[in-house]
């Protein structure tokens, strides 16, 4: 199998610098990107199979955001947010210098890309509305997103998804081996699948590193911190309500995925989704909950056939 090029950026946040890693794959001259952006533990070798199946249409951008994979871990974690996130892959783009850009987030990934088709839209906005125009500068950041794939997540997240989460992001694992790590992630993670052998095992090996005699969790415990403030009722809805209006905003076609056992995006909340943005469509993907991996080939054609189309 075709291995990604290891890159490096840095990034500024209110403690200092920190290097984001990006995975990346495709002719790196082409200027055709696609981004994909993972969950919450996990990182940017989650979408090798989706990014070795886009390669020869795009130059595939997969970073392990900071506090992941091969990226630094924060000094300050109360950074570890959906803010200062996108703040990195403004960074990261700037470097990367998309011509066109689409994206794939899945679960926290798709929050960032919401937050950012946000932004952008919000500045293209006031560039197009400055008086007097100076013809000579752009009309635009250049920065728009042409397609959005929504990986199981939504404005609306559901408390009782939230809390389950918290429950284990801050508890750090360690196996005596990777098989006890693979065998651990099948009954621990079965929402992700149905997934064969060969999956679970590169599920299993993007988000557990060998160090000090064990395989270990890749991530940095202390994102637990930032994420359990949410879970009162007042920030969540406080996040919903920015996270809408983000959502409302973004006027490129949207695909939103929803694994069919999902308990983080309800049927409800993909209802009112399509509902709310005209520009978006959705499809369910069966026997799975949150998150569908993007692994399988029906699951990589679904995203394939929206990206081209």
């Amino acid at each position: 199998m075709q291995s990604p090029r290891l890159n490096y950026v840095n990034c500024v946040s209110t403690a200092g610098v920190h290097r984001m890693a990006y995975w990346e794959w495709g002719d790196p001259d082409n200027d055709r990107v696609l981004v994909c952006v993972h969950g919450l533990t996990r990182t940017g070798r989650d979408f090798d199979d989706m990014a070795l199946a886009m390669s020869a249409e795009y130059r595939v951008i997969c970073p392990d955001i900071v506090g992941r994979g091969a990226s630094d871990f924060l000094l300050n974690p109360s950074l570890y947010a959906v803010p200062q996130y996108v703040s990195d892959i403004f960074t990261l783009l700037a470097r990367v210098n998309a011509k066109t850009l689409d994206w794939i987030g899945t679960s926290m990934g798709g929050l960032i890309g919401m937050v950012f088709a946000g932004l952008v839209r919000k500045a293209d906005l006031y560039i197009a509305n400055q008086e007097p125009r100076d013809e000579s500068m752009p009309g635009k950041t250049g920065l728009a997103l042409n397609r959005l794939v929504l990986n199981d997540v939504g404005p609306k997240i559901e408390l009782a998804a939230i809390r389950r989460i918290g429950a284990y992001v801050g508890n750090g694992l360690e196996f005596e081996s990777l098989e006890s790590a693979v065998a651990y992630m099948k009954i621990n993670a079965a929402s992700f699948g149905p997934l064969n052998d060969s999956q679970w095992l590169e599920f299993t090996k993007s988000v557990i590193k060998f160090k000090d005699n064990a395989w270990k969790s890749h991530y940095d415990v202390r994102i637990a911190q930032t994420f359990k403030e949410q879970e009162s009722e007042e920030a969540l809805a406080a996040a919903e309500a920015y996270l809408w209006r983000s959502y409302k905003a973004i006027d490129c076609p949207i695909l939103i995925l929803r694994g069919e056992n999902s308990d983080l995006l309800s049927r409800e909340s993909v209802a009112q989704m399509l509902e709310q943005n005209k520009n978006s469509q959705m499809a369910e993907i069966p026997e799975v909950g949150h998150a569908p991996t993007l692994m399988p080939n029906e699951q990589i054609q679904t995203v394939r056939n929206f990206l081209l189309s």
